[in-house]
């Protein structure tokens, strides 16, 4: 698997895809990314480390995703990335998050605040409509109100493509978003090992009437596919 990628555009950065001890929501129905996971630390921290090594700071920049969260990383993995953060001169850290670990979110700031380093921490939302979200997808976000989940959060994922969605909806949730985050990321489903599929008719609405309209808003990265961020797929 691919874990280590340059983004050029929009907002550029580098990028990693670590291996983390595993989701520990692990209830969303549409999601297998809990698979790329062990409870090995040993030997997770064989394949981070030598992933966030490739890490050059041609731009200051790095977001780490890890299938999951990073509390989920263990210490030795995050002690690891401050290093490099040091050692290659990064200025601006992503990570991602789920909500339940929302409260670990402030002793991070401050701890790589003390090293010159700016935290942007990203939830995967999927969609503001709670009710759709919790009932269908079994988010595990059980605060309604976007104002009060971006308290914690920078930066946001919506999930669109899923069989019961809109243009309407879809529009909704990226201007949701764009009032209450930094940035959004758009990710389109894709066929995975769980019995949640794409819907064909949403993702073409999508492809017609949304993508348009915000493919060039510097604010919107839109993953078409799960690898369009160059994380994911076979290694080259």
């Amino acid at each position: 698997m691919e874990r280590y990628s340059i983004i050029p555009d929009k907002n550029p950065r580098e990028i990693v895809l670590l291996r983390g001890s595993g989701c520990r929501w692990r209830q969303c129905t549409f999601c297998d990314y809990h698979l790329d996971s062990s409870t090995d630390e040993a030997a997770n921290n064989l394949i981070n480390f030598a992933v966030l090594d490739r890490v050059t700071g041609i731009y200051h920049h790095l977001e780490v995703i890890n299938s999951g969260s990073f509390p989920e990383l263990g210490e030795a993995c995050i002690q690891k990335i401050e290093q490099v953060c040091q050692k290659k001169d990064i200025h601006l850290l992503h990570f991602e998050c789920h909500y339940l670990y929302r409260k670990a979110i402030p002793a991070l700031r401050k701890r790589f605040a003390k090293i010159g380093v700016e935290l942007k921490i990203k939830i995967g939302v999927e969609t503001f409509d709670a009710d759709y979200r919790e009932n269908i997808m079994k988010k595990g976000i059980r605060q309604t109100d976007p104002a009060k989940i971006a308290e914690d959060f920078n930066e946001c994922c919506l999930l669109f493509g899923l069989t019961g969605q809109t243009v309407s909806s879809m529009r909704h949730d990226i201007e949701t978003g764009l009032a209450h985050f930094e940035r959004v990321c758009v990710n389109i489903m894709v066929p995975n090992t769980t019995c949640v599929m794409p819907d064909t008719e949403v993702i073409a609405a999508f492809r017609k009437e949304i993508y348009p309209d915000y493919i060039q808003n510097p604010r919107v990265d839109i993953l078409l596919e799960n690898t369009d961020f160059g994380v994911g797929g076979e290694e080259k």
